[in-house]
Protein backbone atom coordinates (compact mmCIF):
# COMPACT_ATOMS: atom_id res chain seq x y z
CA UNK A 1 0.00 0.00 0.00
CA UNK A 2 2.77 2.67 0.71
CA UNK A 3 3.95 2.26 -3.28
CA UNK A 4 0.46 3.57 -4.07
CA UNK A 5 0.73 6.78 -2.09
CA UNK A 6 4.33 7.53 -3.69
CA UNK A 7 3.87 10.39 -6.13
CA UNK A 8 4.76 9.71 -9.83
CA UNK A 9 7.64 10.78 -11.50
CA UNK A 10 6.77 13.70 -14.41
CA UNK A 11 7.16 11.54 -17.54
CA UNK A 12 4.82 9.13 -16.85
CA UNK A 13 2.37 11.31 -15.74
CA UNK A 14 -0.94 10.47 -17.54
CA UNK A 15 0.64 10.91 -20.80
CA UNK A 16 -1.49 8.22 -23.00
CA UNK A 17 -2.71 7.67 -26.51
CA UNK A 18 -6.19 9.37 -25.77
CA UNK A 19 -4.60 12.18 -24.20
CA UNK A 20 -1.42 13.04 -27.22
CA UNK A 21 -5.07 12.86 -29.37
CA UNK A 22 -6.80 15.70 -27.58
CA UNK A 23 -3.46 17.47 -27.22
CA UNK A 24 -2.61 17.57 -30.74
CA UNK A 25 -6.38 18.12 -31.72
CA UNK A 26 -6.23 21.24 -29.63
CA UNK A 27 -2.88 22.63 -30.80
CA UNK A 28 -4.67 22.13 -34.19
CA UNK A 29 -7.63 24.32 -33.45
CA UNK A 30 -5.81 26.97 -31.78
CA UNK A 31 -3.36 26.93 -34.19
CA UNK A 32 -6.27 27.69 -36.96
CA UNK A 33 -5.78 24.63 -39.11
CA UNK A 34 -3.88 21.85 -40.05
CA UNK A 35 -1.51 23.43 -42.14
CA UNK A 36 0.40 26.46 -40.58
CA UNK A 37 -0.33 29.67 -42.64
CA UNK A 38 2.44 30.69 -44.90
CA UNK A 39 5.29 33.31 -43.25
CA UNK A 40 5.64 35.03 -46.17
CA UNK A 41 1.78 35.68 -46.84
CA UNK A 42 1.75 39.33 -45.43
CA UNK A 43 5.90 40.58 -46.81
CA UNK A 44 5.80 43.06 -49.89
CA UNK A 45 8.70 43.65 -52.66
CA UNK A 46 9.27 47.97 -51.98
CA UNK A 47 9.12 47.74 -55.86
CA UNK A 48 5.42 47.47 -54.92
CA UNK A 49 4.91 50.69 -53.73
CA UNK A 50 7.82 52.79 -54.77
CA UNK A 51 6.10 53.79 -57.81
CA UNK A 52 3.22 54.71 -56.43
CA UNK A 53 5.48 56.76 -53.59
CA UNK A 54 7.18 58.36 -56.00
CA UNK A 55 4.53 59.87 -57.53
CA UNK A 56 3.06 60.88 -54.59
CA UNK A 57 5.79 62.82 -53.48
CA UNK A 58 6.55 64.58 -57.42
CA UNK A 59 9.55 63.03 -57.61
CA UNK A 60 8.82 61.23 -61.19
CA UNK A 61 9.55 63.55 -63.38
CA UNK A 62 13.43 63.58 -62.81
CA UNK A 63 16.22 63.92 -65.25
CA UNK A 64 17.78 61.13 -66.74
CA UNK A 65 20.89 60.99 -65.63
CA UNK A 66 23.04 60.62 -68.95
CA UNK A 67 20.32 62.87 -70.43
CA UNK A 68 21.70 65.69 -68.41
CA UNK A 69 25.46 64.76 -69.08
CA UNK A 70 24.65 64.96 -72.34
CA UNK A 71 22.99 68.09 -72.33
CA UNK A 72 25.55 69.79 -69.99
CA UNK A 73 28.35 68.88 -72.78
CA UNK A 74 26.29 70.98 -75.50
CA UNK A 75 25.14 73.61 -72.78
CA UNK A 76 28.30 74.63 -71.33
CA UNK A 77 31.27 73.51 -74.04
CA UNK A 78 33.49 71.28 -74.96
CA UNK A 79 36.16 73.02 -72.89
CA UNK A 80 33.84 73.52 -69.75
CA UNK A 81 31.98 70.32 -69.29
CA UNK A 82 35.70 68.53 -69.54
CA UNK A 83 36.42 70.41 -66.30
CA UNK A 84 32.88 70.15 -64.94
CA UNK A 85 31.13 66.84 -63.77
CA UNK A 86 27.33 67.11 -62.98
CA UNK A 87 26.73 65.37 -59.88
CA UNK A 88 23.15 65.48 -59.25
CA UNK A 89 19.82 67.04 -59.92
CA UNK A 90 17.31 67.28 -57.15
CA UNK A 91 14.57 69.51 -56.37
CA UNK A 92 15.37 71.93 -58.95
CA UNK A 93 18.81 72.17 -58.40
CA UNK A 94 21.92 70.87 -60.01
CA UNK A 95 25.01 70.31 -58.23
CA UNK A 96 27.95 70.46 -60.73
CA UNK A 97 31.83 69.47 -59.42
CA UNK A 98 34.37 71.63 -60.66
CA UNK A 99 38.02 70.40 -61.10
CA UNK A 100 39.15 74.19 -59.75
CA UNK A 101 38.28 77.29 -57.64
CA UNK A 102 39.09 79.64 -60.30
CA UNK A 103 36.70 77.61 -62.73
CA UNK A 104 34.42 77.97 -60.25
CA UNK A 105 34.36 81.35 -60.29
CA UNK A 106 34.25 81.95 -63.83
CA UNK A 107 30.81 79.61 -63.75
CA UNK A 108 29.19 81.04 -61.07
CA UNK A 109 29.82 84.59 -63.30
CA UNK A 110 27.71 82.77 -66.10
CA UNK A 111 24.97 80.96 -63.99
CA UNK A 112 22.25 82.99 -65.70
CA UNK A 113 23.52 82.28 -69.57
CA UNK A 114 24.37 77.99 -68.09
CA UNK A 115 20.76 78.40 -66.47
CA UNK A 116 19.13 79.91 -69.82
CA UNK A 117 20.81 77.11 -72.01
CA UNK A 118 19.72 74.17 -69.65
CA UNK A 119 15.79 75.27 -70.00
CA UNK A 120 16.61 75.24 -73.92
CA UNK A 121 18.00 71.80 -73.63
CA UNK A 122 15.83 70.38 -71.02
CA UNK A 123 13.05 72.08 -70.38
CA UNK A 124 11.83 75.23 -67.91
CA UNK A 125 10.91 73.78 -64.55
CA UNK A 126 13.89 71.12 -64.74
CA UNK A 127 16.39 73.34 -62.89
CA UNK A 128 15.83 76.36 -60.99
CA UNK A 129 19.21 76.42 -59.52
CA UNK A 130 23.05 75.50 -59.87
CA UNK A 131 25.55 74.94 -57.59
CA UNK A 132 29.40 74.49 -57.97
CA UNK A 133 31.17 72.19 -55.66
CA UNK A 134 35.04 72.25 -55.93
CA UNK A 135 36.19 68.34 -55.99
Amino acid sequence: MMAENRPRSKKGRGRTKGTDRIRARLLTEWRGGIDPPNPNRNIHEPAEYLDDLLKAVGLTDGVDEQRLKDAWSTVAGEFVSKHTVPESIQGGILVLRVVQPAMKFHLQQMSGKLLSNLHRELGKGTVKKIVFKIG
